[in-house]
C-alpha cells in the first residue's frame, strides 16, 4: 500500500512540473514580423549621420549684377554702412532675379574720408591706374546678360572697373550700365563700355543720385522699376 501511495506522489509532482514549464515558456513569446520594437542600429549608423557638407548650387539665372561700391563717408551723406551702389545693385537684383558679385580690390588702399577718396581717386585717374581686384570673377559664360554698375569717380568708372573690362572677354553680351552719382548722371559710362567691348549689345544705363540710394528707397524702386519695364524686363 505504501509503495502504491509513493508512486502516485511521484507522478503527481512531474506532471505539476510540465505544467509549469509550460507555463514559462508561453509567458515570453519569439518576436514576430509585427513588433513594434525599434531595431538596434548598426555600429556606422548608432551615433548619428555624419554632417552633410553643402555644395552651393547655381542659381540657374542668365542674368549677372556685377558693381563696385563703397562705404565709410560719401557726399550729401554722411558715414554710410551700405554704399550707394550697392544698394542699386540689390534692387535691380531682386527685380530680376539675377545673381550679384560685388568687385572687392586686392588692396584696399580707399581712405574712408571723402576728401581723401577723391584725391586718391583722381590720381588713380591720372595715371591710369589699374587696381588689382581680389579673388576670382565669376564664370561670365553662365549669363546673357550683365548689369554692370559702380559710383562715378571724376566723371568716368573708378579704374577698378577698367581692369575688369581689359581681363575679361564678354563678347557678344549684352551690358547693361548703372551709376550712383552726386550730379554727374551716367557720365559716359555706356559709351565706355562700347570701347572696351565693340562686339557686345550696350542697353539704356540708368543713373542715381547717391542721396536718393541712401534716403529715398521708394524712388529709386520706381526708377528701377521704370527702367526695367523700358528694357523689356
Amino acid at each position: 500500500m505504501k509503495r502504491a501511495v509513493f508512486l502516485f506522489l511521484v507522478l503527481t509532482m512531474f506532471v505539476s512540473l510540465c505544467a509549469c514549464g509550460s507555463t514559462a515558456a508561453q509567458a515570453t513569446p519569439a518576436p514576430t514580423s509585427g513588433s513594434t520594437s525599434e531595431p538596434v542600429p548598426p555600429a556606422d549608423e548608432a551615433a548619428g549621420p555624419e554632417a552633410a557638407v553643402e555644395t552651393p548650387e547655381a542659381s540657374g539665372s542668365d542674368i549677372l549684377v556685377l558693381y563696385f561700391s563703397r562705404t565709410g563717408e560719401q557726399y550729401n551723406v554722411g558715414v554710410i554702412e551700405k554704399g550707394n551702389t550697392a544698394i542699386v545693385a540689390e534692387i535691380i537684383g531682386e527685380a530680376t532675379d539675377a545673381d550679384l558679385y560685388e568687385i572687392l580690390p586686392a588692396d584696399d588702399h580707399y581712405p574712408m574720408t571723402y576728401k581723401e577718396l577723391t584725391d586718391v581717386a583722381l590720381q588713380e585717374q591720372r595715371d591710369r591706374t589699374r587696381p588689382a581686384y581680389a579673388g576670382e570673377l565669376p564664370d561670365f559664360d553662365s549669363y546673357d546678360t550683365i548689369f554692370i554698375g559702380a559710383p562715378v569717380w571724376w566723371g568716368d568708372w573708378p579704374m577698378i572697373l577698367y581692369t575688369v573690362f581689359e581681363s575679361t572677354p564678354l563678347s557678344g553680351k549684352t551690358l547693361i550700365p548703372f551709376s550712383t552719382h552726386a550730379g554727374s548722371g551716367l557720365s559716359g559710362f555706356d559709351r565706355s563700355l562700347a570701347a572696351a567691348y565693340p562686339d557686345c549689345t550696350i542697353a539704356k544705363g540708368l543713373a542715381i543720385t547717391g542721396t536718393d540710394a541712401q534716403n529715398n528707397p521708394d524712388k529709386v524702386q520706381s526708377s528701377v522699376a521704370s527702367w526695367l519695364s523700358e528694357l523689356g524686363f
